[in-house]
């Protein structure tokens, strides 16, 4: 008996494993554009950021499933995650802000969402992650253009 229980789990550890792949790669995607943008978080950052977050939810999942926690709620992970990252979003924000640097307000907000991402396939919704990951990719990308383009055509300076 202890045989079969050994391998059933490691086999959840390795498709949670899998998992904590997979938020790396998407908060990976995310990094390279905010890399190519010259932000202060980049590929590593959004990585580790889906990563870390995948793996603290897989871990409640895992803890859960075979009842080693007691009454452990994988939800309440999230919250927890969800508070944290927005801890280190705040820093980023107000440390790295100033007249060369405005945009790194956005750059916070797109590590909360790479959390967002990492807990996403934590709880094995890879198609939401995946979508999300696009999304913010555009929302990064597309919507910079079209707020330059506003900007310069209405005439408001950068920052204003």
């Amino acid at each position: 008996m202890r045989y079969l229980f050994e391998n059933a789990s490691t086999a959840f550890e390795l498709i949670a494993a899998g998992r904590v792949l997979v938020a790396a790669a998407l908060g990976a995607l995310l990094g390279i554009e905010r890399s190519l943008a010259g932000k202060h978080a980049g590929m590593r950052t959004y990585s580790l950021v889906a990563m870390g977050s995948a793996l603290f939810v897989v871990t409640g999942v895992l803890l859960e499933a075979w009842n080693i926690g007691g009454s452990l709620d994988p939800s309440r992970i999230a919250a927890a995650i969800v508070m944290g990252i927005g801890f280190i979003g705040s820093g980023i924000a107000f440390l790295h802000t100033d007249k060369e640097h405005p945009g790194e307000l956005t750059t916070a907000a797109g590590v909360w969402v790479a959390a967002g991402i990492g807990m996403a396939v934590g709880f094995g919704f890879y198609t939401l992650a995946a979508a999300v990951t696009i999304i913010t990719v555009i929302v990064f990308t597309v919507f910079l253009r079209a707020e330059n383009s506003l900007r310069e055509r209405y005439g408001v300076k950068n920052g204003s």
